[in-house]
C-alpha cells in the first residue's frame, strides 16, 4: 500500500467579459501565501457539504462583489504539486459576461480587476491558473 494524502478540494472561476474588442477575465490579487500578492482565478475552498459549482459562485460573489447565475465546467485539475501547500484538486468553471460589472475585493483579496486575457496570462499568474484560463478559451 502507498502512503496516504490528504486530498483538498477547491473551485476557480474564469469569468470572460468582451470591453471594446478585446477580451477581459477578472482576477484577483492574492492576500495571502502562498503567491500573496500575484494575479489569480477568483476561488477557494468547498465547504463541507456543498457542491463544487455552488463554491465556485460563492466564492466569486466573497473576493469580488459579482454574482453569476450560469457557470459551465471547464475540467478538474488534479496535478499534484500544483499548490505548494499540499495535494489541491479544483474544479474550474467558466461564465461570459455580456460586460464588466466593476469588482469590489473582499475576503482574501486585497485587490480585482478586469484584465485583458493576453495581458493576465503575460503576469505570471497563481498556480496553474494561466493554464486553466487557456483552457477555458477553449470553451468560449
Amino acid at each position: 500500500m502507498g502512503t496516504r494524502e490528504t486530498v483538498r478540494l477547491t473551485a476557480d472561476v474564469v469569468a470572460f467579459a468582451p470591453h471594446r474588442g478585446v477580451l477581459h477575465v477578472l482576477l484577483i490579487r492574492r492576500g495571502f501565501e502562498p503567491f500573496a500578492g500575484r494575479w489569480a482565478l477568483p476561488g477557494g475552498h468547498v465547504d463541507a457539504g456543498e457542491q463544487v459549482e455552488t463554491a465556485a459562485r460563492r466564492e466569486l460573489a466573497e473576493e469580488t462583489g459579482i454574482a453569476v447565475d450560469a457557470l459551465r465546467l471547464v475540467g478538474f485539475y488534479t496535478a499534484p504539486g500544483r499548490d505548494p501547500r499540499g495535494r489541491y484538486v479544483t474544479g474550474a468553471y467558466t461564465t461570459v459576461l455580456p460586460d464588466m460589472p466593476a469588482p469590489v475585493a473582499a475576503d482574501d483579496a486585497t485587490a480585482a480587476r478586469w484584465l485583458p486575457v493576453s495581458d493576465a496570462l503575460a503576469t505570471g499568474l497563481a498556480f496553474d491558473h494561466a493554464q486553466i484560463i487557456r483552457d477555458a478559451l477553449k470553451e468560449n
